[in-house]
């Protein structure tokens, strides 16, 4: 059986609620997972506004979610590492800025696929 962050023995199962939480706590917590949250809106929006394909429904999607993730365990590897070394040193750092890093590849690359998808639609309405 798993156990809730309280140590409470929980039925077997995906444990949606706990899920839920972590997305809630990560949203009111995290200034930057709630400026990528704003920006998957936006594309979502966008997308809709333009009619895009299933195709680039699919890597819009794709896009958001590497986003998101990435953003979620830069948190999770920036709260280990505040937990396990709370005093200044020069791994935990590396460590951290390592995980920035990824998030940052990860908006650079959602960036990418947004001009490929979006820039076209745009022009053919100027």
């Amino acid at each position: 059986m798993a156990s809730d962050s309280n140590g409470k023995k929980t039925k077997s199962g995906i444990g949606f609620r706990y899920a839920w939480n972590g997305l809630r706590w990560t949203f009111l917590e995290e200034r930057n997972f709630r400026i990528h949250t704003i920006a998957a809106i936006i594309a979502l929006a966008t997308g809709v506004i333009f009619r895009i394909d299933p195709a680039e429904w699919a890597a819009v999607l794709l896009s958001i979610g590497f986003v998101i993730v990435t953003e979620m365990i830069n948190t999770v590897v920036e709260l280990m590492m505040d937990h396990l070394s709370p005093e200044q040193s020069k791994a935990a750092g590396l460590i951290k800025d390592i995980a920035a890093g990824a998030v940052l590849i990860a908006a650079i690359t959602a960036i990418c696929v947004g001009m490929v998808v979006f820039v076209p639609e745009i022009i053919s309405v100027l």
